[in-house]
C-alpha cells in the first residue's frame, strides 16, 4: 500500500512524533511518501527525522496554519497536484490545516483519505467564534473522508456532539509512543523536580503551573521546562515576578527528552486543550507520576493508580495536587509504577500502529501485505 502523509508543520511535537513513529513502525509494510508545510526554523525536525529511514518528504509551498483565501487555494491545487504526482492509494492527514486542505485535495483527486484528529479545532475550550467556523468547514470536509481517527474517546465524542461525524466513520486510536531505556526514580533523595514538555504556547498552560508552583516555596522543589515558542518570553517574565528564577529551568528544544524525563521525580502537563497528549505517556513510559489538566482525553491515560486531574484553570486544586504529590516520596513511586504498567499494556507504539494499519485497509477496502 502506498500512503501519501500530509502535516502542516514539522516542528517537534506530539503529531510529529506521532507521524515519525507511525512510519517507522509501518515501513516495512507501506510505502510512505510525506508532505510538510514550508514554515522554516524548527520545522526540519520532522524532515530530518523522516530522511535519517530513508522516507521521501515533499514541502508544500503555502502550507501554514495562518488563513488566506488565495495562498490556501494555490496550496490546494499543489497538494492535488502533489497526489497526482505520488500516486497513493491513500491519503492520511494530520492537523487542522492539512488535513482540510488535505482531504479536498485527495477528493480532487479521487483517492480515499484518512484524518486523524490530534484534537479537534472545535473541541472544549476554543472560543465560541472559532467554534463557529470551524464546525461547518469540518463537517463538510468529514463528507469527503473514508475514515476519521480519533486519538481519544473524548475527541470521538467531540465530534458526535457536534455532528461533525459519527458511527463507523470515526475510530478511536489511542496515541502510543515507543519504548526506550531511560527510567526515573521517582522517590530518589533530593529536592524533587517536575518535568513539564510543551510548546511555550497555548493552549498549553505553563503560566497556571508557575503561579501554583509560587505558592510552594516551603517545599524543596524545581521545575524543568522542556520546549520553546513565541510564548518564551512571557514566561520567564512570569518566573522573574513570581521570584522563582532559581526553582526554573528553561531547557529549550531537546533531543534527549527520554534522559531529562529519566531525571525527573513528576511528570506535568497544564493546558487548556489537548487531544491524548503524548507528553503524558512520555512520563507514564518513564515511570513518573502525572500531574495534568483533566482536558481532552488525558484521563484516558491518567487513573487515580497513576496520577492526578486538575480541572482547566484551578490553581488552588494544582497547588492541592502539587504538594501532595512532591512531598510525598512514596505516593511518587506507587503513581509512577502504575503509570509504567499502565503504559505496557494500553499505550505502546506497536498497538497504534496495529490498530491504524486495520484503518488503512478498511479505508481501501483491501488488506494491506
Amino acid at each position: 500500500m502506498k500512503v501519501l502523509v500530509l502535516i502542516t508543520r514539522g516542528e517537534p511535537g506530539g503529531a510529529q512524533v506521532h507521524v515519525l513513529d507511525l512510519v517507522r513502525g509501518l515501513r516495512d509494510r507501506v510505502d510512505f511518501h510525506v508532505g510538510i508545510g514550508d514554515t522554516a526554523g524548527d520545522d526540519e525536525f520532522l524532515a530530518r527525522g523522516l530522511g535519517a529511514i530513508g522516507v521521501p518528504v515533499s514541502i508544500v509551498a503555502g502550507l501554514h496554519r495562518s488563513i488566506s483565501p488565495m495562498t490556501d487555494l494555490r496550496t490546494l491545487l499543489g497538494l492535488r497536484d502533489l497526489v497526482r504526482r505520488v500516486k497513493p492509494d491513500l491519503v492520511h492527514t494530520h492537523s487542522t490545516k492539512a488535513g482540510l486542505l488535505g482531504r479536498w485535495a485527495a477528493a480532487l483527486a479521487g483517492v480515499p483519505a484518512v484524518h486523524t484528529a490530534h484534537s479537534w479545532s472545535f473541541s472544549d475550550g476554543v472560543s465560541s467564534s472559532r467554534r463557529a467556523l470551524a464546525v461547518p468547514v469540518e463537517a463538510v470536509t468529514a463528507r469527503l473522508t473514508r475514515r476519521i481517527i480519533a486519538v481519544s474517546d473524548a475527541d470521538r465524542e467531540v465530534a458526535e456532539r457536534w455532528h461533525v461525524a459519527r458511527g463507523e466513520r470515526v475510530t478511536v486510536v489511542h496515541n502510543g509512543v515507543a519504548d526506550v531505556p531511560e527510567r526515573a526514580e521517582p522517590d530518589a533523595a533530593g529536592p524533587p523536580t517536575l518535568a513539564m514538555v510543551a510548546r511555550l504556547a497555548p493552549p498549553k498552560d505553563h503560566a497556571l503551573l508557575l503561579h501554583a508552583l509560587g505558592g510552594l516555596k516551603d517545599l524543596p522543589w524545581r521545575v524543568a521546562l522542556v520546549g520553546d515558542g513565541p510564548g518564551r518570553a512571557t514566561i520567564e517574565a512570569t518566573v522573574a515576578r513570581l521570584g522563582i528564577a532559581d526553582r526554573v529551568d528553561l531547557l529549550g528544544l531537546r533531543r534527549d527528552v527520554p534522559a531529562v524525563l529519566a531525571r525527573a521525580h513528576v511528570g506535568a502537563l497544564i493546558s487548556r486543550q489537548e487531544g491524548f497528549p503524548l507528553a503524558v505517556l512520555e512520563a507514564m513510559r518513564a515511570g513518573l507520576p502525572v500531574i495534568a489538566s483533566d482536558v481532552g482525553g488525558a484521563r484516558e491515560a491518567v487513573t487515580a493508580e497513576t496520577g492526578l486531574l486538575v480541572a482547566r484553570d484551578d490553581e488552588a486544586g494544582l497547588r492541592d495536587a502539587l504538594r501532595r504529590v512532591l512531598s510525598t516520596p512514596a505516593l511518587r513511586r506507587s503513581l509512577g509504577d502504575a503509570g509504567r504498567r499502565r503504559y505496557e499494556e494500553r499505550f505502546t507504539a506497536a498497538a497504534m500502529i496495529t490498530r491504524t494499519l486495520d484503518v488503512y485497509a478498511k479505508a481501501v477496502g483491501a488488506v494491506a501485505r
